[in-house]
């Protein structure tokens, strides 16, 4: 088998024959891939699609199915965080194949994406219930991702899922903590562990695997760097770095925030030296389990349901912690672009689509105490 690759204006255009010869022309099946990135994707590319001619796993284009395609983009979607992969796998297995998983793709049409859209609202959700529009739209942007590399490498000649706009969304306001309801979930919370996680995610917005990977050596005497999180998959934890360079940020803490992480390093000091753990080290992570293992992402939510059915708390998710700062830091009057940096938004535009109520003149009257704590420690941005 041979292969070539050609430079183009800004991609790479792969030519390589896909097996024996067509029985019916006796001409050699030849395909073309186009890549873009540098020559060694190309290379990389070239190779793989070799070795599944070679060992009998490349597909015909002309038969292969939606399903085939999307669960093979996902297999090699080495970009993919690890979360990230088992969302969508998800979403393609409950969502995507059950519907479009037989149609051929390159058969696949306009007509089908709208109909499948329609079949989602009405029965795609469990045992036959509506989906929301929201879930039917994820699995939608899914599918579009997953047909763009189709069209990258030549297997259609167009994404026919961007011809379809995704079912809309209501707009719906982000549920956050009212000013007293602050108070009350701090003062209800003293004395049980996940005080200082509220306290720490209230006052920096911080998101539950971030502060799940703090560590000692991440604080400073005003300030925490945020320069890694904690991931939680089938396979289990793994700490990783930010998805983006804007996650690498440093967050000016309030007084109330730096006094209650001493506290919390005095009573976590006291703990390790009474189980024979030793002393601090900057690599020992803030809130760990009682044998400073990581606390687990997920067991922190589900603790944090408990939490507010045992103690009577609002009916808000620990990622509502983040939004209550977030809305503080509008009710402050802090700029947008200040804001996206100290919660580790890709850019202000991502800030203001999921805020927009916010700055529109929602909620002013949101956290208003803690407005004015958190916007002296976000100057320090």
């Amino acid at each position: 088998m041979a292969g070539s690759i050609t430079r183009r204006s800004n991609s790479w255009r792969i030519k390589f024959e896909a097996g024996a010869r067509d029985p019916v022309t006796g001409k050699r099946q030849t395909r073309y891939v186009t890549v873009r990135g540098t020559k060694r994707d190309a290379q990389r590319e070239l190779t793989a699609l070799l070795a599944a001619v070679d060992n009998g796993t490349a597909v015909d284009p002309s038969r292969l199915t939606v399903a085939e395609h999307v669960r093979d983009w996902l297999r090699n979607a080495d970009h993919l965080a690890n979360k990230t992969r088992e969302r969508y796998l998800a979403l393609a297995e409950q969502q995507i194949i059950p519907h479009l998983g037989g149609v051929a793709l390159q058969k696949l049409r306009p007509a089908h994406i709208a109909d499948w859209h329609t079949t989602l609202l009405r029965s795609g959700g469990n045992d036959g219930r509506p989906l929301s529009a929201r879930t039917a739209g994820h699995a939608h942007r899914v599918l579009h991702t997953a047909l763009a590399r189709a069209a990258q490498l030549e297997l259609v000649g167009r994404n026919v899922a961007s011809a379809v706009r995704p079912p809309k969304v209501d707009a719906e306001e982000i549920a956050i903590l009212s000013a007293d309801q602050i108070g009350e979930v701090l003062a209800k919370l003293a004395g049980h562990w996940l005080y200082p996680i509220a306290s720490l995610a209230l006052a920096t917005g911080m998101r539950r695997g971030e502060i799940c990977a703090l560590r000692w050596g991440d604080v400073d005497a005003a300030s925490l760097r945020v320069e890694r999180s904690l991931e939680e998959t089938a396979a289990g934890l793994r700490f990783k770095p930010p998805k983006t360079r804007h996650g690498w940020r440093t967050i000016g803490l309030p007084a109330s925030a730096v006094e209650m992480l001493r506290a919390h390093r005095r009573d976590q000091l006291e703990q390790r030296l009474a189980l024979g753990l030793g002393r601090l080290n900057d690599d020992d992570l803030v809130f760990a389990r009682a044998d400073a293992s990581p606390l687990s992402p997920d067991n922190l939510s589900r603790d944090w349901r408990r939490a507010v059915l045992a103690f009577n708390l609002p009916r808000v998710s620990f990622h509502a912690l983040r939004h209550s700062h977030v809305s503080a830091l509008i009710a402050a009057g802090l700029d947008v672009v200040t804001i996206s940096r100290r919660i580790g938004h890709a850019n202000p535009a991502v800030t203001l689509s999921v805020y927009a109520h916010a700055f529109a003149g929602a909620n002013k009257d949101a956290a208003a105490a803690l407005a004015i704590e958190a916007a002296m420690g976000a100057n320090k941005v």
